[in-house]
């Protein structure tokens, strides 16, 4: 996921541990979203609160290394056979999981997840590398900023929302869209540059030799995509055996995420007669289990939307 480690600099140790660290944190969080697609967490668990901002801290870390690898690399000239090799390998990697996604889970396949914003964003940010680090800080303000301050529903369609202005975007279980999450790319690269200004690279690798104990991590974060391609894969499948072994109750699950959600707005005695109105009509079209498991088309998901609406109504839901 990042460019290679042997820079014009020196390999710095301590990017290659941080970067192990963040693919075990990773790790975490895609095992957690693994219990909750079986039906293990409710629905929605590793998408809200703490775990959400969990997400996004990794997916910026990783994305802030491939800034400073950029730097690394290529700031004093750029390696163009090296990264041509290292962007068609994570390009590759990028396709594989949208194959793969959309043979899972074709309604919220990755159509553009963190590996495909890493490769349009490795090569858009070869254009900053000449930059002083103050300019590309002001770049990295704006990518990230201006999503905030305009959205238009002309980039709602699938082949537009990766430039990241959707009022309502597409589902999809990884997506990470070039505006705002460029901008940490370019955090990256204005910490790189700034590195080079005050010439702490030197100081970085002197701090190679006593980290050599952590060299798991280190051996980790040097074989960040293959890890990355790899570890869902492992991961799921274990969790999808397990649910062969000993299936959970996905309806106690799905009860208990109806309540939660319902009782923020209304009362207890309200939400029990709702969510258990909803339950038997969603299995009684066979659609509870499509909906937990993130399989819904649209058809279903219109399906859905209609059960919710009339369940509001029923005279034993209503305060």
């Amino acid at each position: 996921m990042t460019v290679p480690e042997k820079t014009q600099r020196g390999r710095i140790e301590l990017l290659d541990i941080a970067r192990g660290v963040a693919l075990l944190a990773m790790l975490v969080y895609h095992f957690t979203w693994d219990l909750e697609f079986f039906g293990y967490l409710p629905a929605g668990f590793a998408q809200v609160g703490g775990w959400k901002l969990f997400a996004r801290c990794i997916a910026s870390s990783f994305l802030i290394l491939v800034g400073v690898s950029l730097v690394l690399a290529h700031a004093r000239a750029i390696r163009w056979t090296s990264f041509r090799k290292r962007f068609l390998q994570i390009g590759a990697g990028a396709l594989a999981i949208s194959i793969a996604t959309f043979w899972l889970t074709p309604q919220g396949f990755v159509f553009f997840g963190i590996l495909h914003l890493i490769a349009l964003g490795s090569v858009l940010g070869l254009a900053f590398l000449a930059l002083p680090f103050w300019a590309t800080a002001t770049g990295a303000a704006v990518v990230i900023a201006l999503p905030s301050v305009f959205a238009t529903s002309l980039t709602d369609s699938r082949w537009l929302a990766w430039i990241g202005f959707s009022e309502h975007p597409p589902l999809s279980n990884d997506f990470v869209p070039l505006f705002p999450w460029f901008g940490a790319i370019l955090i990256g690269i204005a910490l790189g540059q700034l590195f080079d200004r005050i010439d702490a690279w030197k100081r970085l690798a002197r701090l190679n030799a006593p980290l050599q104990t952590l060299w798991p991590l280190s051996t980790l974060g040097r074989h960040s995509l293959l890890f990355y391609l790899l570890h869902q894969p492992i991961s799921f499948g274990l969790v999808a055996l397990a649910a062969t072994i000993s299936p959970p109750d996905q309806t106690e699950a799905f009860r208990a995420s109806c309540q939660q959600t319902c009782e923020k707005d209304r009362d207890t005695g309200f939400c029990v007669s709702y969510c258990g109105c909803v339950e038997t009509r969603l299995k009684a079209d066979e659609l509870l289990e499509k909906l937990l498991r993130g399989q819904l088309s649209e058809s279903g998901s219109a399906k859905v939307r209609d059960t919710v609406n009339a369940c509001s109504f029923e005279p034993s839901a209503r305060p």
